[in-house]
């Protein structure tokens, strides 16, 4: 199937279905997720489209140069606060890819017009095209339920907590933070010497998102209503553990509705990210750093 075989869009637009922001920066499941291929998230991507927009280079070589990958760490970091892992470095890669591809193709499909100087509109527009001939295949319960057990991460009901935090003002080391503790609990106020915080329903995993796998450990087998000196990743802290509601397992049939929504979702965005990568193979991909790390 090539591009220029494929009718114009009278359905959903692809862009509508395009998530706005990427995933949280703990996991690395957002690597294997179809709909990041053609996200142009949070500004992130927007950056690193540009540099190939203007050369005149053979139309049917993309070169991924060390630009692509200057701009994507840069612009990583600074959403993100720490460089990108190689794996994560190497997905953005992969974007950027399949949307230089894509714009290419809306060229080539004359799509740009009064678009010119716009090119996510550009790619978005070749991403319709292929968007309107995605065909789902039938799906029963059986496949559903496969898929729910699969993804039971997304359903299940995570256990969540309840916290305080007496903030002291300024730089605490342990011992500051353990004589507060002890004066806490015997009878001090929370927000006698220190800035009261209040935290409901945490997620465990953000409990590690926020200050580190060792604290979250310790909050769950914390007794409640006792203040206790925690070790964050940030330095020590004075917190109190108010309740802590369990993890609870989702049952199929409640979740039915949902679990459909995103298997058509994924098994859309599967079949996307295949046409597009059929597109790819017309063209010659140079990786110029990649030849440089190699010696080459």
């Amino acid at each position: 199937m090539t591009a220029s075989s494929l009718p114009l869009p009278h359905s959903q637009s692809a862009a509508d279905s395009t998530p706005s922001m990427l995933p949280p920066p703990s996991h690395l499941s957002w690597l294997r997720e179809p709909l990041l291929h053609f996200v142009l998230a949070g500004g992130l991507l927007f950056a690193v489209d540009h540099f190939l927009f203007t050369r005149a280079d053979d139309p049917h070589t993309i070169v991924v140069g060390a630009e692509v990958d200057r701009e994507a760490i840069e612009t990583f970091k600074a959403a993100r606060g720490h460089d990108p892992s190689k794996d994560e470095l190497d997905a953005l890669r992969r974007v950027w890819l399949d949307n230089e591809v894509l714009y290419r193709e809306g060229l080539a499909l004359q799509v740009d017009k009064g678009d010119s100087a716009i090119r996510e509109r550009v790619i978005f527009k070749a991403l319709s095209v292929i968007d309107s001939n995605v065909k789902l295949p039938q799906v029963d319960d059986k496949t559903l339920r496969a898929w729910f057990e699969a993804h039971r991460e997304k359903y299940d009901e995570p256990a969540r907590y309840d916290f305080e935090e007496a903030a002291l003002t300024g730089k605490s080391t342990e011992a500051d933070v353990r004589a507060f503790v002890a004066q806490l609990n015997s009878g001090t106020p929370g927000d006698a010497k220190a800035g009261l915080r209040v935290f409901k329903g945490r997620p465990y995993q953000n409990l590690v998102q926020s200050y580190g796998e060792t604290f979250a450990q310790q909050l769950a087998a914390a007794q409640p209503a006792e203040w206790r000196a925690f070790q964050t990743r940030d330095g020590w802290r004075a917190m109190r553990l108010d309740a802590a509601t369990p993890a609870r397992r989702a049952t199929f049939e409640l979740v039915r509705g949902p679990v459909l929504q995103d298997w058509t979702d994924a098994t859309a965005s599967e079949q996307r990210s295949a046409a597009v990568r059929a597109l790819a193979k017309k063209y010659k991909i140079v990786h110029e750093v990649a030849a440089k790390e190699n010696g080459e």
